[in-house]
């Protein structure tokens, strides 16, 4: 499955005072060639996304929290997330989906706490497994997150466990969909009906690495290195 990829004219309304000058302006400016006329059509604005900034206000307390504090069966997810460059994404915010153990989707609703007075967010109960996890990455491009062993959803009986995740980054217009699937399942994963249109090569950008007890590395990449080093992640386009 190919990966998911990531001008106006200007108004020459006289009553635009800024537009108005700036056309002037160029239209006498030596230093330009050529006088332009004002009647022309301006060249497109070029692009200069900076933003959007999604680490300011979707981020809350406890949002790593898939599963309540001190369950025994979590386990931790983690990675980083890199650019074309193969640098860190400092200001990356991912998003986690999950079934829950029995299969159901419908995650622990009213869970989110909030503060009577401010409305401000506090964090989750912390008694109940949410199937949701949202996480921003630190200055050096991690995440982690905690929570149960993925399952398959339910009414899927082809589908390998796995977890979906949702890529937000700073210049990154719309947002990407891909998966983690875990290397424990390998019957599973061999069946499921993503990993099996996929080449060998590809399919590995979705499967996670053991890296100790409880614990996984998943890594993103949101395009591949020039130098081939890094494989981009399969993304997931949606019709």
């Amino acid at each position: 499955m190919p990966p998911a990829r990531t001008h106006h004219e200007p108004s020459h309304d006289p009553s635009d005072g800024a537009t108005h000058n700036l056309s002037r302006n160029l239209s006498h400016d030596p230093s330009h060639g050529e006088p332009h006329d004002p009647s022309a059509p301006l060249a497109p604005t070029p692009s200069q996304t900076v933003g959007p900034f999604y680490g300011y206000a979707l981020p809350f307390p406890g949002g790593d929290r898939i599963a309540p504090p001190g369950h025994p069966g979590t386990v931790t997810v983690h990675g980083h997330v890199r650019d074309g460059a193969g640098a860190p994404v400092p200001d990356a915010l991912l998003e986690f989906w999950q079934a829950g153990p029995d299969g159901s989707l419908s995650g622990a609703p009213g869970s989110l706490r909030r503060d009577p007075v401010t409305g401000a967010v506090i964090g989750r109960s912390g008694l109940d497994f949410t199937g949701f996890g949202r996480v921003p990455t630190d200055a050096d491009g991690r995440y982690a997150v905690h929570t149960l062993p993925a399952t398959a959803p339910a009414g899927r009986p082809d589908a390998a466990p796995y977890l979906a995740v949702c890529v937000f980054a700073r210049g990154l217009l719309h947002h990407l969909f891909t998966r983690v699937y875990f290397p424990e399942h390998e019957t599973a994963n061999a069946a499921d009906p993503l990993l099996a249109r996929l080449p060998a090569d590809r399919a590995s950008t979705l499967l996670a690495r053991p890296d100790g007890p409880g614990r996984y590395r998943f890594d993103v990449q949101l395009q591949q290195t020039e130098d081939g080093t890094h494989e981009e992640t399969v993304f997931l386009a949606f019709r």
